[in-house]
């Protein structure tokens, strides 16, 4: 049977439709998983760092061969991360919704075919109809809900910049969380060792019946309490280890090579709360993406004003009844806006735009509230620290005396011993100080939405 003009027409149009539809591709969850969980390309990485594009972190030469420092593991972090593969996917999908957005309805074409069966009379033909039909009224809302998405791409941006920098600036801390460690275990080290050799002293000077079985279990008292940090030391060092490995897409078994510090990360003098205050709601990322994300809300209220509108629908018609007269007719259909005004969706969108202003007022100001904290918390610190450093040297005489006076029997040798562990105890004190002036450096970084120059170099903040 040959298709009419008519048929063939539509069904060629059908034809061109579906072949403009996008095809589906599978992408099987083995396809990248290896070659994720090995590691990262270093190779890579070192090129990419170079020409980094962020807000806050700058480019660096990122070379590992001499040990990792701390700002080298956060540029690593931003470009080896798991997770923050899936967090930068967010863009795709935002720029996915600006695509929608601009996407006006499609047309509705429709065609009926009306065939005579019964008491059939002579000269009468099949009749048809075809209608095209399209609501315009899609074109007033449609700049709002582009420029709406649009700020949303420019808040998901942000976003994403906001969690690089915050993980950057968590694997910073882990790497100082190791040295610290390292410290530590090397205090412990040092007087384990000093303990086990002196036990060895004790033990043949109670053989040749100089000191007592009570100085012998003294010994061994502190030897064994300090062995006991020691381990506790250990654990907690591996742990950390993972932990840097874990933000840095490293296998567990992977063991990385860490710089020295060269000299504290944190300055000697601290800038005003005023200064970090100050435009901080111009430099948090996160509240940069919140203001864009307002401007989007802003865009979705006009947008649902707009829809108040009657929706509008116009279109054109051509048919022939079976008595074969030919009409070419226009129809416009309009919406009462009796019930529905769009109300809903307009109170809705009003009740979000005022829960976002209140939200970015209050996360500036807890911005502003969380820098006067770390830098109060680093000014306490920073005296707790000198108080310390100037201590351990008098602790250091002390425990000398006492040693002194044991060998000529003029001390007691618990109070010795008990000096001497107090002395370790400052020392590893000193060293946790030290670590947690560095927590508070990170800290004030991210809510001060600044970098504050190159950690583990003396120097002020620039």
């Amino acid at each position: 049977m040959r298709l009419s003009r008519k048929n063939s027409f539509l069904l060629i149009l059908f034809i061109g439709l579906a072949q403009s539809c996008t095809g589906y591709r599978p992408m099987p969850l083995d396809s990248e998983v290896k070659a994720v969980l090995a590691g990262p390309d270093l190779v890579k990485i070192r090129i990419e760092a170079r020409q980094i594009k962020h807000p806050i972190l700058k480019p660096i030469d990122l070379d590992i061969s001499d040990g990792l420092s701390a700002d080298e593991a956060a540029i690593l972090a931003v470009f080896a991360n798991p997770k923050l593969r899936s967090v930068r996917d967010q863009r795709g999908i935002a720029s996915a919704q600006v695509l929608q957005a601009g996407i006006l309805p499609n047309p509705q074409l429709s065609y009926t075919r009306d065939i005579p069966t019964g008491n059939v009379e002579q000269g009468l033909v099949p009749g048809y109809g075809i209608n095209l039909n399209w609501e315009v009224t899609a074109l007033i809302s449609r700049s709002a809900k582009i420029a709406a998405a649009t700020s949303d791409v420019a808040s998901v941006d942000l976003d994403v910049a906001w969690q690089e920098w915050q993980t950057a600036e968590a694997a910073k801390l882990q790497v100082f969380h190791v040295n610290f460690l390292d410290r530590q275990l090397e205090v412990a080290g040092k007087e384990e060792a000093g303990l086990r050799e002196n036990l060895a002293v004790v033990r043949r000077a109670l053989n040749l019946g100089f000191v007592t079985i009570i100085d012998l279990a003294a010994a061994e008292a502190a030897l064994n309490k300090i062995h006991a940090t020691l381990l506790t030391l250990e654990q907690q060092r591996e742990q950390e280890r993972l932990n840097l490995n874990q933000l840095l897409g490293f296998p567990p078994q992977v063991i990385l090579q860490l710089q020295l510090p060269t000299g504290p990360s944190w300055p000697n003098t601290l800038p005003s709360v005023q200064e970090f205050s100050d435009q901080i709601e111009e430099r948090r990322l996160d509240l940069l993406a919140l203001k864009n994300g307002y401007q989007s809300q802003e865009e979705r209220l006009r947008a649902a004003i707009l829809q108040q509108f009657p929706k509008i629908t116009i279109g054109f018609s051509r048919a022939r009844d079976t008595s074969n007269i030919v009409t070419t007719g226009f129809g416009i259909a309009i919406d009462l806006p009796l019930f529905d005004r769009n109300q809903g969706a307009i109170a809705s969108e009003s009740a979000t735009r005022a829960k976002l202003f209140d939200e970015y007022v209050a996360r500036v100001f807890e911005a502003r509230s969380e820098v006067a904290r770390i830098l109060a918390n680093m000014d306490s610190l920073q005296r707790e620290r000198d108080v310390a450093e100037k201590s351990i040297p008098t602790m250091q005489n002390v425990v000398e005396s006492y040693r002194a006076a044991l060998l000529q029997g003029n001390a007691d040798v618990l109070t010795y011993y008990n000096s001497r562990a107090e002395l370790t105890a400052k020392q590893l004190e000193l060293v946790d100080l030290k670590h947690q002036l560095d927590d508070l450096r990170v800290g004030l970084e991210v809510a001060a939405g600044r970098y504050l120059g190159p950690a583990g170099e003396k120097g002020a903040i620039p």
